[in-house]
């Protein structure tokens, strides 16, 4: 499993400036819970089933190994 961040460096500085103005908490979510604190709890479950993907601001990519 191999965890990177988006190949757009732009993209990648505008989603931790979010983040961090959004005390830690995705920007593109409407509610501050813990299911959508950086990462998500939608990536985390991307991890624990082996899928491949961008998790949902598009700051993380995860390609799991072949």
């Amino acid at each position: 499993m191999k965890i990177t961040t988006n190949p757009d460096k732009e993209v990648v500085n505008k989603i931790r400036e979010k983040l961090k103005e959004n005390d830690g908490y995705c920007p593109c979510r409407l509610k501050k819970t813990p299911e959508t604190k950086c990462m998500c709890k939608e990536f985390r479950d991307m991890i624990e089933n082996g899928e491949n993907g961008m998790c949902h601001c598009g700051l993380y990519i995860l390609k799991q190994d072949d």
